[in-house]
């Protein structure tokens, strides 16, 4: 059971989606303690056909290198089926996830917001709840990173939710994926710096740690802790167009 203070008023993770459609094209920012970035698809209505990606802030000097892999996954993509033919390792993960997140709501009439809370874990219990445009969509609580009853994924492990995920609606679907992987980068938060800055521990997980990047990449992470309050995720890109450097 889901139970007080709110998990939002404890120390914690925190992470913001801005998905914005307009005519013709979508925006989807991302900013958490480690990352700021920004995808921008432009499509006729049915494929996608210009690819534009921002890093503002992120932890490994070739990050920005993921660019280029981006337009060349998603350019000539449909907006039904951008997931498919795309090559999640080869991308960095989360300019990945906002191309597919902004496909998805490409059609879209008004912008949606994700707001994620992961509390810090206590005795290894803690607590993740997503909010879509301020409501509460989805609640979870785990021990050692099993979800607890009354969740319907009960007594699985965060990492084996794929087939669960797999079973359900499409709004439902977005959800899960979305609180899954970001109650997965909150471990980033309690794992020591030495592992963290360590590129050989993660090889072949992303763009950045694939042969030709790894060799050279160099940890220049700025991590933010958005759970002592001062500011929110995105209050840096409120207004999309102009960003305050000293908020990166």
């Amino acid at each position: 059971m889901i139970g007080n203070p709110p998990v939002e008023d404890l120390p914690g993770y925190r992470r913001r989606f801005r998905i914005v459609p307009q005519p013709h094209s979508i925006s989807a920012l991302l900013e958490d303690d480690l990352h700021c970035m920004r995808v921008t698809l432009h499509h006729d209505g049915a494929a996608i056909i210009a690819v534009e990606g921002e890093t503002l802030r992120a932890p490994w000097t070739t990050c920005p290198g993921a660019h280029r892999v981006l337009e060349d996954s998603f350019l000539g993509a449909s907006l039904d089926h951008a997931a498919a033919k795309a090559v999640k390792r080869h991308n960095c993960t989360h300019l990945y996830d906002l191309a597919v997140l902004a496909a998805a709501h490409a059609r879209d009439a008004e912008p949606t917001v994700y707001d994620v809370c992961a509390s810090d874990p206590v005795a290894g219990f803690s607590r993740q709840q997503l909010r879509r445009n301020g409501l509460i969509v989805l609640a979870w609580e785990t021990q050692d990173d099993i979800l607890l009853p009354p969740a319907t994924a009960a007594g699985h492990h965060l990492l084996a939710l794929r087939d669960w995920i797999a079973t359900l609606g499409d709004a439902e679907r977005e959800h899960a994926r979305i609180l899954q992987w970001a109650s997965l980068v909150a471990h980033g938060r309690w794992m020591p710096e030495a592992d963290q800055s360590d590129p050989n521990r993660m090889a072949g997980s992303c763009h950045t740690f694939q042969p030709g990047q790894i060799e050279q990449t160099e940890w220049i992470a700025r991590r933010i802790d958005f759970s002592r309050g001062g500011r929110e995720p995105l209050d840096s890109l409120a207004g999309a167009a102009t960003v305050n450097p000293a908020w990166l």
